[in-house]
């Protein structure tokens, strides 16, 4: 799990570079690819035949020449965007960063405030981004915003430069940084205050220089809808990582919804505090968690698929779990904590094959007061991992409320923390824990198996949801539980990929 840095490592000169938005040290740029040239003045190109590159780039982007054997034009952002850019779909046309990019620079803890500058970066659907390392990132900074917009036909891909080069194949992974952003909500983690969730409380993204947090929990840092995030995450060092798409002190202003990360070599998706929502979502392939929460995140999240990689390939650490929710700072006292109070309804989880106990498909600990509802967990066979863990006192205390949950493991309940994770699980209502689930996968199956076995089935169906939404005003209510109905029910089909056989993630 990336942890969030607790202490100021560079002192006052990292803050004062970090306030103008210069603290990262970027990898060396793209480069020139063949071709390539920097444009002073806007252009219009002409629209070039099919598989030929764009003759230039759009104004404000440079051209770094071509990719994909010689068919796209790469056109390459700056370091620092400010005020507004737009990357328009163009016919042979793709985009690429280099190091650490920065949305805007950061502007304060205050929505008022007059510090930094502010950045809007606006992607047409269809466009696909790609970087080539893992010091490649985007952060989205407090105070700036991103409208990344696609469709369910024309989904924003975010990518690594060996996919764009078809030099992947469904084990690839860690290929380059990830998404971030960074908003002004509440949250837990203060390297500039000592009070969790105050109007002062400040934390650092670890792995970057960018602030987060503040007390505005309807911040608003623009909208994310039917995006594509392949072969990200990458370990700087040990508790030291990036993941596909990184929310931290993100408000509940902010829209993101059909999302997917794909084959992230950390987490799918990682919230730090905030208040954000977040619905129809695909975790695929995540070397570590699907959806990893922590330091006060108070938000939902609705109709989720998690199918994990079959084999872990990560050995530096992680647990691998489907979800793990936290409350850290763990060594603060549990009733001064500002605890996370994550809000799950209707996922499906299908964890990987392993006899290894420390994955499981839900894990809970340092207090998390989480709240599930209407969800199935299964394992892919053989394996003989857990459903489901309290891993200590502080969450058996807050207590995890589980209501229409269906679990279908061989070990429903971690053993080492059995006694806290059955009571809990027992105290719920209109949940199974040793069901027979019909979305097991046969063995040797691969991620992208036929059997779509996220595909609710006769057992699933016959279990009873709770309603969702008055549990949480964002939620709707289901006649069902997990994140598919049925075969009909196909809200993940166009805008994904790697979901079926032959469907790689390009």
């Amino acid at each position: 799990m990336l942890r969030l840095t607790k202490v100021l490592m560079a002192g006052a000169a990292v803050m004062a570079l970090a306030a103008c938005g210069n603290a990262e040290v970027a990898s060396p740029g793209e480069g020139n690819f063949g071709g390539g040239t920097t444009p002073t003045t806007p252009t219009t190109p002409t629209t070039p035949t099919p598989g030929t590159p764009a003759a230039d780039c759009p104004n404000g982007l440079s051209n770094v020449g071509l990719v994909a054997n010689g068919t796209l034009r790469a056109c390459q952002l700056p370091t620092t965007i400010t005020g507004s850019l737009t990357l328009p779909l163009r016919s042979g046309t793709i985009y690429t960063f280099s190091g650490a990019t920065n949305v805007g620079v950061d502007r304060g803890i205050e929505p008022g405030s007059s510090a930094g500058t502010q950045g809007v970066l606006t992607i047409e659907p269809g466009v696909k981004i790609f970087a080539s390392g893992g010091s490649d990132y985007l952060v989205i900074n407090r105070g700036s915003q991103i409208f990344a917009e696609g469709t369910a036909t024309q989904p924003i891909v975010f990518t690594s430069r060996q996919s764009v080069e078809g030099q992947n194949n469904d084990a690839s992974q860690g290929q380059w940084g990830g998404l971030i952003v960074a908003g002004r909500a509440p949250q837990a983690n203060c390297v500039l205050s000592n009070t969790p969730g105050s109007t002062t409380c400040t934390g650092f993204v670890e792995g970057t220089s960018a602030f987060y947090g503040g007390n505005s929990a309807t911040d608003n840092s623009g909208r994310i809808r039917y995006v594509q995030i392949n072969y990200s995450g990458f370990v700087i060092s040990p508790n030291n990582e990036l993941q596909g798409l990184t929310l931290a002190g993100v408000g509940s202003g902010t829209t993101v919804d059909h999302i997917q990360v794909h084959n992230s070599a950390d987490d799918g998706i990682e919230i730090f505090g905030g208040n954000v929502n977040l619905s129809h979502l695909v975790m695929t392939g995540a070397d570590d968690d699907s959806f990893d929460t922590d330091t006060g995140w108070r938000g939902g999240a609705q109709f989720g698929i998690s199918v994990q990689r079959t084999v872990h390939v990560k050995t530096s650490d992680g647990r691998g779990a489907g979800f793990e929710f936290s409350s850290a700072p763990a060594a603060t006292p549990l009733a001064s904590r500002y605890i996370s109070q994550p809000k799950i309804a209707n996922w499906t989880i299908v964890g990987r094959s392993t006899t290894l106990d420390v994955h499981t498909g839900m894990h809970f600990d340092t207090g998390s007061d989480a709240t599930i509802l209407n969800t199935v967990v299964t394992n892919q066979a053989p394996s003989s991992s857990a459903c489901m863990a309290i891993a200590d006192a502080d969450t058996g205390t807050v207590g995890v409320d589980f209501r229409g949950v269906f679990m279908s493991c061989a070990v429903p309940f971690r053993p080492a923390n059995q006694t806290l994770s059955q009571a809990a699980f027992a105290a719920g209502t209109n949940n199974t824990a040793n069901g027979t689930s019909s979305l097991v996968a046969p063995a040797g199956a691969t991620l992208t198996g036929t059997d779509l076995r996220f595909i609710n089935g006769a057992n699933e169906n016959a279990a009873t949801p709770v309603p969702a939404a008055s549990v949480y005003s964002f939620f709707v209510d289901t006649p069902y539980i997990g994140a598919v109905r049925n075969a009909a029910d196909t809200w993940y089909l166009g805008w994904t990929c790697g979901l079926q056989a032959g469907s790689l993630c390009r």
